[in-house]
């Protein structure tokens, strides 16, 4: 905790010419000072103070300064005598970060907890000490806090490290809340270290520390610490970025009289509302410069629309899609459909008179706090509501966002540190977001909304939806297509899931489709558990294509050539009558015949592809009918194709379904489950082809099988 110097960069005056003050750091200038005088007081707080508890009031009118006070005299009585590297006292330090958690509107509780977060780790004071005169919650953060930087932020260490994190934080988010605001304090005065502590620390910072911000809906730290790292990371590539900035200062700017025309129009319409030009950050500009190839002068910011309330969002975007041009696909509703983060907002796109875009933003003031602040502005979700301390252990946090109860099943099922550092780092990797809509069924849960990464699939759906219950699933509905577990998912599909309590579990191809941690833990986990256990083994690698035959009964009585010269006749005179082996006609299929060898004709159903083939070279068709009005007549043979679901018992189901409709069947083929699909092909014998249509829908009846048709093509013995 002790990094120090100066910013590099300085991103302050920076921001300064873009128009964004930074009273965090004025602040921290006059806390600093008043830090080198000593505790003495005015207006029975500490000058020290001062700042953090103007800022508090702002947002948190009723608090209670006391004990903020008293936490302030115990760290700097215990940490005086300390200094960090820059040469400042190391209250500085807690002053610092309590400064940062106060302008993000963080509660009393966090803020004590800031204060005191490094003296159990660095001074005398114990968790005992803090307990008595503080209560258990407070002590619960410091403690969070204190474990987190037990271990060293080393490669061989970074596994188990935030592993210790991930269970600190998922018991309290505030405990995160106050190490990101410890380390963008951290970053802000790193350049008193080598350069190759300064690139390891903002690398972690980078790959860990952000996207938990991201995650927790902290932007305000998280664009920060993006600027910060990359100042130290990719200098060449921030300065370039900081002077492209610079060079537009003194340009017009086109977001500027686009903003005074919308609040024109807003107020026109009766609309209160607030517009504002909102400038990116660094990063986002180079991000911009890097996909667009070029900048414009409205690229550099944003429009921010605040409303009151949610109705009011969408007036407000009526009214900019009626007066404006707007870029259809750049529209967004995160106001219907939250984020992961709990980020709620409208995105749009509008294009100006001259042809400028500007993207907006159109979100409630308290929505805009959350975006700002994540959890942070939600106050104390453990606050007691019958005046009693919070008690330690597992909490109950309505605030926590899914995905951290997620990796908290993680690090319980996953022994191996590395293995869950790797799912970890992969998990925070991940960019872009989908929803996707689950339909309400009884096998499927009830309705509503998923968040899964960009490029995820049905098993990634079901693992988020069911957990390790998603083993059972056989198949999926896309927008009310039948499709693989395998299919890639997009934003606004509404989604499906079958599930079988029967089912033969996940195959190794599964893998192959999940892009989410859960879903290949959950995979993997299965996979390695011993065989015979009740699970039937997956199939061998490389016999996708083979077909395993199946001992069947083959009903007695005459062979199918001798039965068909009973069922149709050709217009030739003295001719053999023999049904196709590849579409199996029955009655009352529209048929043609042609004539072969041995003075046979043989008969196909009209849309079979043999038909289309002896067109093409030439065969001319032979009339052929069936005896009697078609309407049944004596038995026959018929090829049917069973599509279905891979699972436990289907062939005997099948079978027993065929039996049950008169039908005997005389062979069958079962080709292996791919990405769970299973095909049975059935040659049977009918007694009365009439029989054909119930026949088929009672296969279709059976669990699992989705579909049954005609054969089109040879089956080989």
């Amino acid at each position: 905790m002790s990094a120090e110097a100066t910013n590099p960069g300085n991103p302050e005056a920076a921001d300064r010419r873009r128009g964004r003050p930074r009273p965090a750091l004025r602040g921290l200038r006059r806390i600093g000072r008043a830090a080198l005088l000593g505790p003495a007081a005015r207006d029975g707080l500490p000058d020290a103070l001062e700042h953090v508890a103007k800022v508090h009031r702002h947002h948190h009118p009723e608090a209670d300064l006391g004990i903020l006070s008293k936490a302030y005299q115990l760290a700097e009585s215990s940490h005086r005598g300390q200094t960090r590297k820059s040469g400042e006292p190391y209250i500085t330090h807690p002053l610092a970060v309590t400064l940062i958690l106060a302008e993000l509107g963080a509660e009393t509780t966090t803020l004590t907890a800031s204060l005191l977060h490094d003296t159990v780790e660095d001074t005398d004071v114990t968790l005992d000490q803090v307990r008595a005169e503080f209560g258990a919650e407070v002590c619960y953060l410091v403690d969070g806090v204190t474990k987190l930087e037990k271990v060293d932020y080393g490669a061989a260490a970074e596994p188990e490290t935030f592993r210790k994190m991930l269970v600190a934080t998922g018991n309290d988010v505030r405990v995160m809340s106050i190490k990101l605001a410890d380390r963008l304090h951290n970053m802000r005065t790193l350049g008193v270290m080598r350069p190759e502590k300064q690139a390891r620390i903002a690398g972690v910072t980078r790959d860990v520390l952000i996207p938990l911000a991201e995650r927790l809906g902290v932007q305000a730290l998280k664009t920060e610490l993006e600027d910060l790292v990359f100042a130290v990371l990719h200098p060449e590539e921030y300065t370039a970025t900081r002077h492209l900035v610079a060079s537009y200062a003194g340009r017009a700017d086109p977001l500027a009289a686009l903003a005074a025309r919308a609040r024109t129009i807003l107020a026109d319409a009766g609309i209160d509302a607030q517009v504002l030009v909102r400038p990116r950050h660094f990063v986002s500009v180079h991000r911009v410069l890097l996909t667009r190839g070029r900048l414009t002068d409205a690229d550099l910011g944003r429009l921010l629309v605040l409303v009151t309330e949610d109705a009011d969002c969408y007036a407000v975007l009526g009214e900019l899609h009626t007066c404006f041009t707007p870029v259809v696909s750049e529209f967004k509703d995160f106001i219907a459909t939250p984020k992961f983060n709990l980020y709620q907002s409208l995105h749009t796109a509008i294009s100006g008179e001259t042809g400028e875009v500007a993207e907006t933003l159109i979100r409630t003031h308290r929505m805009h706090r959350v975006a700002e602040a994540g959890v942070i502005a939600l106050g104390n979700p453990y606050a007691p509501t019958d005046g009693t301390d919070t008690p330690e252990g597992e909490r109950a946090d309505p605030t926590r966002p899914g995905w951290l109860d997620r990796l908290l099943e993680w690090q319980r099922t996953t022994p191996d540190p590395d293995t869950f550092w790797t799912s970890l780092r992969d998990d925070l990797a991940q960019e872009g977001e989908i929803t996707v809509f689950c339909a309400g069924a009884a096998a499927d849960g009830p309705g509503g909304t998923i968040g899964l990464p960009a490029g995820a699939s049905c098993v990634d759906a079901a693992y988020t939806r069911h957990g390790d219950a998603a083993h059972g699933c056989i198949g999926a509905r896309v927008n009310g297509r039948l499709v693989t577990l395998g299919t890639v998912l997009h934003d606004g599909d509404s989604l499906h899931l079958l599930m079988a309590q029967d089912s033969a579990g996940p195959s190794p191809e599964w893998l192959d489709h999940a892009r989410t941690p859960a879903a290949r833990l959950a995979i993997s986990r299965w996979l390695a558990r011993p065989q015979g256990a009740g699970e039937p083994p997956a199939a061998p690698a490389g016999r996708r294509n083979e077909r395993r035959r199946v001992p069947v009964h083959r009903p007695a009585g005459p062979d199918h050539a001798a039965t068909a010269s009973g069922l149709a006749v050709a217009d030739l005179p003295g001719a053999t009558v023999r049904l196709a082996g590849c579409c199996t006609p029955v009655p009352p299929d529209t048929v043609t015949g042609f004539a072969v060898r041995g003075g046979t004709v043989t008969v196909h159903r009209a849309l079979c592809p043999a038909v289309a083939r002896m067109a093409a070279m030439g065969r001319q068709p032979v009339g052929v009918r069936w005896r009697g009005a078609g309407t049944g007549g004596p038995g026959c043979r018929v090829t049917l194709l069973a599509e279905a679901f891979s699972r436990p018992h289907l062939l005997p189901d099948l079978t027993e379904a065929i039996a049950a409709q008169g039908a005997a069947v005389v062979s069958a083929a079962v080709e292996p489950p791919h990405e769970q699909l299973v095909r049975h092909t059935y040659t049977l014998h009918l007694p009365n082809a009439a029989g054909l249509p119930s026949l088929m829908r009672a296969m279709r009846q059976v669990p699992g099988v989705f579909d049954v048709v005609r054969a089109t093509t040879t089956v080989r013995p």
